[in-house]
């Protein structure tokens, strides 16, 4: 092969490396895409490309190469083998080739590397066409008003899923240095002011001086029975205590009758625990909630925010009182006094476990920071805000997987037949972890398909540490108190699909994040229903008031967010006409009642929808609901209060003054749910606003309405109007006809079992 020739300006003599030449020589092999990129945005067409080694060599071997300057360009295939004078160009045809109509090609052995460039020349002008027709199908689209085709560039977050199981490696400390006590002395005494040495080496303070005044204490009988509720129920889930030094404690209080002589900030905890007792004990859920308050407020009391030596007892009263505030549906308080107990922790050093710690405060340590861990993902999760904890700023082993009474002075001892721990804080953590990845993703307009099938992955490898019990394929009943963690993860995955719901995605992508709703409201359905048997360790015929009861169970155990997360489930299945399966929850929700404030709310929200998709489908407005944008505004349910992707608001004007007239007439009624803590007045839902949209029972009976129309129709196989003529109607509580006159008590009834 000769050697390229040089260039000379002005000439039309091409250049070819041999690299690049022996690169392309094979038949049929296209260029290289760094081939492509390179010549796109380097050249032109027509312009020749300089290697390095031309660059360096051209001037050396001018002299020496000039008479290869005058060569002519390579001969096409025809011209070639008639040995003619070729006159081809990188943009036609020869003439020869031209009048004989044949093609004009490139093809011998010596002529390849021409082929090569011509490919590459030929690929440009493809690729220039095809961004040409990019452009104007985006402007036109712009024009249309429909969907941003920016958004498909848009690369999917780099997602970090913690492994489940093992234990997180711990970083790496700055290796210690001996003999160094008199420095650390020093620090201690003359640093005073200007550092902290950090626990454990900081020196142990004598606790502040017991107050002149406390709260009465509950009688014991009351005080026992709020500790147990408080056992079944927050414990399990978050087991900020270690049970036997605080029952020893307690104990010793009461054996005393008095707090005198206890430290304040643990009689704040000790009143925050009869609070949330409060929440999980049967009665009057009004009686209730107002004893809870009393203890709240007077755990508030006893807590001091302006002290500069915290403990853990601070912390866990912050978490508490968060939690609290949290069932009581103030959410925005609730996330405030999380904020002080995350600040608390960090403060004291729970985030960062160094230092040799004592066997039962090391592991109540873990277990108060991974119990504010979780309460911290899970409240994000519920109001759509963002995390306050950073997964890099955790460096603290996973708690223990063993009940209190197996943590004791001397270790931490289990036995090799020891039942399964009643606690639930391990599957919890493994649950919650994956919420910081989750709000990677919904900061995009939309989630890939393969990014949910990533979460898809975590979400049954969490599901694998629970126990047998708490699969989704079980049989066996569950315990309603088992519950959390798996609501927690469903709830999760309702969250991450609905996001998809967002105009911003095209029509297939809104179906199939509908699909993943509802999938997930199915799986709930299978846990919820085996909840919804009586226990066995009750007798087969056992009141519904009776404590023993899966109702008073349920209730008892139910959390503000099972409450919000059944409303979910219930808004996807009445959107897809799964009827039967959402009258199942609305159940449950109906069973719960007022025992939560959040759960009203929830209701009057279904009422709505239910009241808009009934008209639609009277007026024969169900050939695709899912282009309804009014129903899919109402399916997404809370998703329009999140600041970030909540698309309702946005061409809304700014003229309030009718709504906060409203709001203000309700603020001077007196509510049920009316809330005074510190001295402010917070009200949820006012006396006409629980009543006017006419209970559980209605939602009831329009779901029982909806689901006989629907076996009526596929019975006959036809789809007839909603109301046939002359069919009779009953006026539900508002006065407004939905449906037959069936009566929750009927043997129209639906049962469990037939839903299923």
């Amino acid at each position: 092969m000769p050697p390229a020739p040089s260039l000379v300006s002005g000439s039309h003599n091409h250049s070819y490396d041999s690299a690049s030449a022996s690169a392309s020589a094979s038949p049929g092999t296209g260029p290289s895409d760094q081939q492509i990129f390179d010549t796109a945005n380097a050249a032109t067409p027509g312009t020749p490309i300089l290697s390095h080694s031309h660059l360096t060599s051209a001037g050396l071997q001018a002299q020496k190469r000039a008479y290869r300057q005058r060569r002519k360009d390579p001969s096409c295939d025809a011209c070639r083998e008639r040995k003619v004078k070729c006159d081809a160009t990188d943009t036609s045809s020869c003439s020869e080739c031209s009048s004989r109509n044949v093609k004009c090609q490139f093809t011998k052995e010596t002529n390849r590397r021409m082929s090569s460039i011509k490919q590459v020349q030929d690929l440009e002008k493809q690729l220039e066409q095809v961004q040409q027709q990019l452009s104007h199908l985006r402007s036109v689209m712009k024009d249309r008003g429909s969907v941003n085709l920016d958004h498909e560039i848009v690369r999917p977050p780099i997602l970090d899923f913690p492994v489940v199981g093992p234990t997180p490696q711990k970083r790496q400390r700055p290796r210690g240095i001996a003999n160094l006590e008199r420095v650390r002395s020093n620090l201690r005494d003359q640093g005073r002011g200007i550092l902290k040495p950090p626990p454990p080496y900081e020196p142990h303070r004598s606790p502040p001086a017991s107050l002149s005044q406390f709260p009465s204490l509950p009688p014991k009988p009351v005080a026992d029975h709020l500790l147990r509720q408080y056992y079944s129920s927050v414990q399990l889930i978050i087991p900020v205590l270690h049970w036997p030094s605080f029952s020893h404690e307690y104990e010793t209080v009461y054996r005393n009758g008095t707090l005198h002589g206890v430290p304040p900030v643990w009689c704040s905890v000790l009143y925050n625990v009869f609070a949330c007792g409060c929440l999980h004990t049967a009665g009057s859920s009004n009686s209730r909630l107002v004893e809870g308050k009393t203890y709240l407020e007077a755990s508030r009391m006893l807590t001091d925010l302006w002290t500069d030596e915290f403990t853990m007892d601070h912390a866990r009263s912050a978490l508490l009182t968060s939690i609290f505030l949290t069932e009581m549906n103030m959410k925005s308080a609730a996330w405030v006094w999380l904020g002080s107990a995350l600040r608390i922790s960090q403060d004291i050093g729970l985030h960062n476990e160094i230092g040799p710690w004592p066997v039962i405060e090391g592991e109540t340590r873990r277990r108060i920071w991974w119990a504010i861990y979780i309460w911290d993902r899970l409240l994000s999760l519920e109001l759509g805000r963002p995390v306050m904890i950073n997964d890099q700023d955790c460096n603290v082993d996973l708690p223990s997987p063993v009940d209190d009474h197996f943590i004791q002075a001397t270790g931490i001892y289990e036995a090799p037949d020891a039942p399964q721990p009643t606690n639930l804080l391990l599957a919890t953590v493994h649950v919650v972890h994956c919420i910081s990845q989750l709000f990677k993703v919904l900061r995009g307009p939309h989630i890939a398909t393969s990014t949910l099938q990533t979460f898809d992955k975590h979400f049954d490898a969490c599901m694998a540490t629970f126990p047998s019990q708490c699969q989704i394929n079980a049989t066996q009943y569950l315990d309603p108190r088992s519950l959390a963690p798996m609501i927690y993860l469903q709830n999760a995955r309702i969250v991450l699909h609905r996001h998809n719901l967002s105009p911003s995605c095209p029509p297939d992508v809104r179906t199939a994040a509908i699909n993943g709703c509802v999938a997930a409201a199915r799986d709930t359905l299978r846990l919820l229903s085996r909840s919804m048997r009586t226990p066995p360790s009750s007798p087969r015929h056992t009141s519904t008031t009776s404590p023993n009861s899966w109702q008073s169970r349920l209730a008892a155990a139910a959390s503000a967010m099972l409450c919000t997360h059944v409303w979910r489930c219930v808004l996807f299945l009445c959107f897809r006409g799964e009827y039967g399966a959402a009258l199942l929850c609305v159940r449950v929700s109906a069973n719960i009642g007022d025992v939560r404030p959040v759960n009203a709310a929830c209701g009057r929200h279904i009422t709505l929808f239910l009241d808009c998709l009934v008209a639609k489908l009277r007026r024969g407005d169900n050939s695709d609901l899912e282009t309804d944008e009014e129903l899919i505004a109402y399916v997404s349910g809370d998703l329009q209060g999140n600041t970030e992707n909540s698309w309702i608001w946005q061409e809304s004007s700014l003229d309030l003054t009718s709504d906060q007239n409203e709001t203000q007439q309700r603020g001077n009624a007196e509510g049920a749910y009316g809330t005074e803590v510190g001295g402010s007045r917070r009200i949820t839902l006012a006396e006409e606003e629980i009543e006017d949209w006419g209970g559980w029972q209605r939602v009831e009976w329009i779901l029982q309405h909806l689901v006989s129309e629907q076996q009526r129709r596929q019975s006959q196989s036809i789809d007839p109007p909603l109301q046939q003529p002359g069919e009779q109607r009953f006026l539900d509580p508002r006065g407004d006809a939905v449906g037959p006159q069936v009566s929750p008590g009927s043997s129209d009834r639906i049962s469990i079992a037939n839903i299923i």
